[in-house]
């Protein structure tokens, strides 16, 4: 039952919950963590691990890319990002976290004219290691993206915002309808963010095989007031794929929730409220392949008139909690690889190292053995 209270006359809100605020449950009986299946299986793809990286030049070089794939997961290229603006790649992403602090040079970088060679040439280099190649374009810039980035050899078409609506209207030009834009696509499509149920049953009937609950590390809250409290959005998002599944009679649309993960507990409750996969941002960008050596900006830092994101650092350094430090260890460490951070072994005991092992952990201790049934355990509220 939903639950409203009255902020004034006339005036009512929803109460909401976000992933700090719940808590897993354990009811069964443990199992070994030996025992747990992390599989990912989306259309026609499968994924050791259920993780994507956020689509930002903080985390993807081809390198990057490369190697998240190896490593089981999904790593995500922003077609309008650095890729086909700067020949020199290494060298535009050292001019931001040279100077983090000032975010006027991640616009003028995103400034650059985009070369569709350029971009196609990295694309590929991506498509030719061997690994699932997953592309990311805006949903205003779709229609133009959308082709070029399939082209040069998308597998997996993301069409991601900060949010998405199925229809997108804009006075004095031409309506996106997205369920006529995916039926036209060769390839399957994730669609978001949303933050609601009615928004999340939308987008499920364009045709999309995944929706995105979230916008990621952003200052959404901060710029339009808009926060989502994502407990309950991925929640109610599981509850609109439900719908959808008796309403097609079972056709099943994945649950990607994008937040702002800090530790692999988090991760593990967005999995118990209904999420098929995570992605990841800030714990990704303390892997020595990621683009931003240790600093981590989202794709909405480099708007040119508006940015909601900004660079900050995500790095070795800042990885243990701030009471486990002393005077004599809060030197930097050597940052970690990705494997490290996604299969460990660690030796950090906060949860930002060994996300995989840690989600099956999760699992085993409340006595489930796969994602999916994981999505029924019990949940707790603390208030």
């Amino acid at each position: 039952m939903r639950e409203y209270a009255e902020i004034g006359i006339g005036r009512e809100a929803r109460r909401t919950f976000d992933l700090d605020q719940v808590s897993i449950v354990s009811q069964r009986r443990t199992r070994s963590s030996k025992d747990v299946d992390t599989t990912w299986n989306i259309d026609a793809y499968t994924f050791d691990t259920p993780f994507v990286s956020h689509p930002t030049d903080a985390l993807a070089t081809p390198e990057f890319i490369i190697e998240m794939g190896k490593q089981g997961g999904l790593g995500v290229i922003n077609a309008e990002g650095l890729w086909g603006r700067h020949e020199d790649l290494d060298g535009a992403l050292a001019r931001i976290y040279s100077q983090p602090g000032d975010n006027s040079t991640i616009q003028e970088l995103h400034a650059a004219p985009l070369d569709d060679a350029l971009l196609a040439s990295r694309i590929a280099q991506v498509r030719e290691s061997g690994v699932t190649v997953a592309v990311r374009v805006s949903p205003q810039n779709a229609r133009e993206m959308a082709p070029k980035a399939i082209a040069a050899g998308a597998e997996l078409l993301f069409i991601q915002g900060t949010l998405v609506s199925a229809e997108h209207v804009a006075t004095g030009g031409e309506p996106l309808d997205l369920k006529e834009f995916i039926g036209s696509l060769e390839v399957p499509v994730i669609v978001g963010g949303v933050a609601d149920y009615t928004t999340a049953l939308h987008l499920m009937r364009t045709g999309a095989v995944g929706v995105i609950v979230g916008a990621g590390v952003t200052t959404n809250a901060e710029t339009v007031g808009i926060d989502t409290a994502m407990a309950t959005a991925i929640a109610d998002a599981a509850a609109a794929r439900r719908d959808y599944l008796d309403e097609t009679e079972g056709r099943y649309v994945h649950i990607i929730a994008d937040a702002e993960f800090d530790n692999s507990g988090t991760i593990a409750k967005a999995f118990a409220c209904g999420a098929d996969s995570v992605a990841l941002g800030p714990l990704l960008a303390q892997a020595r392949e990621a683009g931003g050596k240790g600093w981590y900006w989202p794709a909405t830092a480099g708007h040119p008139r508006f940015p909601r994101g900004y660079a900050q650092f995500a790095g070795a350094d800042t990885t243990l909690d701030v009471d486990f430090l002393t005077a004599s260890d809060a030197a930097p460490a050597a940052a970690p690889s990705l494997e490290t951070v996604l299969h460990g072994p660690s030796s950090e005991p906060f949860g930002q190292t060994n996300l995989v092992g840690a989600l099956r952990r999760a699992l085993a201790k409340c006595g489930y053995t796969d994602l999916k049934s994981f999505q029924k355990v019990e949940l707790a509220v603390r208030y």
